[in-house]
């Protein structure tokens, strides 16, 4: 059972992001494991769907450790190659030689990008392959940041076209972050994934976040061609979801936003008028409120589902809510963008926590 309320109660925990703060969250209790053919049927409709204590997280706990002492090490310096280049990462990187190194200048979140081949016998498999660090926003109070694995230009490159590139990306992942077996050897997540799919699921486009308090990430999704959805693992920490389809998003805000019991909330977060009187009228209208929310800027939006703690415990109450601990695992369906599961993070308590974000898809021949 999971409470909200936008004052502190007894047993409850701040959520604040950014130096927002949203209200006081309490968790309690387990959620059950669901059976297949409801996971199945989330999926199918675009529910988020919880996996509780399926990770075995006590088997790759030194690994968790040596990824915290990795996230510290690169928040003390702001660099990363020179840990990457040490032991034990570099026993780990034998059949992956580091090509060179981008300082990210052009990106203000940036940290640091590390180009590696994927050779072997001398024989170049697969190039430009690499790992980014990054923050994951522009607060000076939010420590959280992530390291994400891919190849090519990024942003330009149609990573879905490139199979050969995106397995060996996945394989650079595991060398620098072990512990992803605890997702990709899961057979119980595989189980799930297997009845999903009716075939092989392969896990692309990898992420490591490090979800630091004070921070997290704000409503979004995860909407890339080639991907049917994304599986979230808890590794370490704890956090706080709100996840719901983008139809489900939008009917709750119309309802909120219309309801005269939060006129003062929405007040609180667009205390101009004009401001209000725009959003309202994105809002009335579905398809320009579709067209608006895939645009990068939708701020008349964003501060409602941002920065609305009396949104926030709308939501909740209405059960789109989870509480991830260490051990757990949160699907995600996003397979276009007109019913993609949105969905937004805190991290709950003193302590950054690890995560495993990785896209999924059905296996495809010839890697």
């Amino acid at each position: 059972m999971i409470q909200h309320d936008t004052k502190e109660f007894e047993g409850s925990v701040v959520l604040q992001r950014r130096d927002f703060s949203l209200g006081w969250v309490q968790c309690r209790g387990k959620e059950a494991l669901p059976e297949m053919d409801q996971v199945i049927d989330a999926w199918e409709n675009d529910r988020s769907i919880q996996l509780s204590g399926i990770v075995d997280t006590a088997a790759v706990s030194a690994d968790i450790k040596q990824a915290h002492e990795l996230m510290e090490r690169v928040l003390e310096s702001e660099g990363v190659v020179d840990f990457i280049e040490a032991s034990p990462y570099v026993e780990r990187l034998s059949a992956l030689p580091l090509i060179s190194v981008s300082g990210e200048e052009h990106d203000k979140q940036g940290i640091e990008k590390i180009y590696f081949d994927a050779e072997s016998d001398g024989e170049v498999l697969a190039e430009s392959l690499w790992c980014k660090a990054s923050w994951l926003s522009f607060c000076d109070e939010d420590a959280s940041m992530r390291f994400r694995f891919s190849f090519g230009m990024e942003g330009f490159e149609d990573v879905a076209a490139d199979p050969l590139r995106q397995h060996w990306a996945g394989v650079l992942c595991d060398a620098i972050f072990p512990e992803s077996r605890a997702i990709t050897e899961n057979e119980k997540l595989l189980g799930y994934l297997q009845a999903i799919f009716k075939s092989t699921p392969e896990f692309v486009e990898r992420i490591v976040y490090f979800n630091a308090p004070n921070g997290g990430a704000q409503m979004h999704h995860d909407v890339e061609r080639g991907h049917a959805g994304v599986v979230y693992a808890q590794m370490s920490g704890s956090t706080f979801w709100l996840a719901l389809s983008k139809p489900k998003l939008m009917d709750e805000l119309f309802s909120f936003v219309y309801d005269e019991r939060y006129k003062d909330a929405l007040h609180k977060v667009l205390p101009d008028s004009e401001d209000r009187e725009k959003m309202l009228a994105i809002v009335s209208d579905r398809q320009a409120l579709s067209d608006y929310m895939d645009e990068p800027d939708h701020e008349l939006v964003e501060a409602v589902l941002d920065r609305s703690d009396a949104f926030i415990g709308y939501l909740v109450g209405r059960g789109y809510a989870h509480c991830l601990a260490a051990g757990d695992v949160l699907l995600m369906s996003q397979k276009n963008l007109e019913t993609c599961v949105w969905h937004c993070v805190f991290c709950l308590g003193e302590e950054p926590g690890e995560g495993l974000s990785f896209a999924v898809r059905t296996q495809r021949k010839n890697k």
